[in-house]
């Protein structure tokens, strides 16, 4: 059975907690929805599926319909960053203002690997309670 990592960002602290998942619970819902927080155990919580990304790392886009893999061609935003080309010709400019990149399309599937999600509406119990920071390892000497 494949693990499904699942990222909850909380733009009211500003911090980000971890789960991983052993059935994809998210499968055909699409980018932009609301799902219920009681799905993967937030009580009361309401939460937004903002990105993910599949096995190989490709992003997923909104605007991209289905499950496959696409080449659209793309300008700066998620999945591609415009940078400028350095070239030998110091009178020469180029930028790479739009570019032919692989992508996933907006539905969760089974190849599905890692699911952001933003928290839209709290619930009771504060999401550090929920999520315990872990202990670090203390240094081993020599």
């Amino acid at each position: 059975m494949v693990e499904l990592r699942v990222t909850i960002s909380d733009p009211k602290t500003g911090k980000s907690y971890n789960k991983v998942m052993t059935d994809n619970i998210f499968l055909n819902r699409k980018l932009g929805e609301s799902v219920n927080g009681n799905l993967i155990g937030l009580d009361g919580y309401e939460l937004k599926i903002t990105g993910g990304s599949d096995s190989a790392g490709f992003p997923m886009r909104k605007e991209i319909q289905g499950f496959g893999r696409k080449k659209p061609l793309l300008k700066d935003s998620t999945g591609f960053n415009a940078k400028k080309k350095r070239t030998k010709h110091k009178a020469q400019h180029h930028y790479y203002l739009a570019k032919r990149k692989t992508v996933r399309g907006n539905t969760v599937s089974d190849a599905t690997a890692q699911v952001n999600l933003s928290v839209v509406k709290h619930g009771g119990q504060a999401l550090d309670a929920i999520f315990p920071k872990k202990e670090e390892k203390p240094a081993e000497g020599k």
